[in-house]
Order: structure tokens, then C-alpha cells, then sequence
């Protein structure tokens, strides 16, 4: 296995492994931080093999996680992380999107106007991704912010 394959590798489980503990009902703090360590790993192997796509998601990745461990500030900061990717690569309108769609998350814990704002440019930009799986689930992911 070559280096390049090793950080991929590492980066998609990595990835994965966040999800399902994203996914699981009952975590432990011990989960909780393991979630946060996967995602930042996650991300770190992208960072050394991936494209401008793969690190905006992982900085979502990442701002999803301390979203839903309520820690605003971190969630807003790779959030923002995100979106900058997102729009400094001009990446498709799912990846813009997502980095509003993180915006929002992270500030419906602290800043529920701020929130429905980036919630509704998330909304507007999803008007324009063509493949109907992505906007799927980029809606269901949208309907699940609470402000």
C-alpha cells in the first residue's frame, strides 16, 4: 500500500466510523470523544491526499459533529471553514449548500435569527443541485435544523 492509498484509506474509515457514531442513539462521553477525534483524523488524512471537495466535507463533517455535541464555537468555526472551501474552489451547489446548511447548525445552538438566515440561503442554493440523491439529502439534513 503506497502512502497516498494509506491516507485514503484512513480518511474513508475515518469518515465512516464518525457517521455510525453520529448515527448511534446511546453514546457515552467516551464515544462523544472519540467522534470528535474520528473527524478531525478523518479530515487531517484528507488533508494530505484529498481535493478542495474532500476537505470542505470534511470541515462539515467536523461542524456537524460539535454541533451536535452543542459546542457552538467549534461548530461555527469549521463550519465557516466549509463554506470557504466550498466557495474559494467554486465547488457544485451541494458543497455550498452543505457549508450553509453547517452555518446554520452551528448557529441555531447560539444565534437562531443568524440561523434561519443561513438556513434560507441553504434552501435557495439546493434549488439549484441537479442530482436529485444530493438534494435529497441535502433537505433532509436541512429539515432536521431546528430554530
Amino acid at each position: 500500500m503506497t502512502e497516498d492509498q494509506f491516507h485514503r484509506k484512513m480518511a474513508a474509515e475515518f469518515f465512516n466510523e464518525t457517521w455510525r457514531l453520529l448515527d448511534q442513539p446511546d453514546r457515552t462521553p467516551e464515544d462523544d470523544a472519540r467522534m470528535i477525534h474520528l473527524a478531525h483524523a478523518s479530515r487531517l488524512h484528507w488533508g494530505f491526499v484529498g481535493t478542495a471537495e474532500n476537505h470542505a466535507v470534511g470541515e462539515w463533517q467536523i461542524s456537524r459533529v460539535h454541533a451536535v455535541l452543542r459546542q457552538p464555537e467549534a461548530a461555527l468555526y469549521h463550519a465557516q471553514r466549509s463554506l470557504a472551501l466550498a466557495e474559494k474552489n467554486h465547488l457544485s451547489p451541494f458543497h455550498r449548500a452543505c457549508g450553509h446548511e453547517a452555518m446554520a447548525r452551528a448557529l441555531a445552538i447560539t444565534n437562531p435569527p443568524a440561523a434561519r438566515a443561513s438556513l434560507a440561503t441553504a434552501q435557495t442554493i439546493a434549488a439549484e443541485i441537479t442530482d436529485l440523491e444530493d438534494k435529497k439529502t441535502l433537505e433532509d439534513d436541512l429539515a432536521t435544523i431546528r430554530v
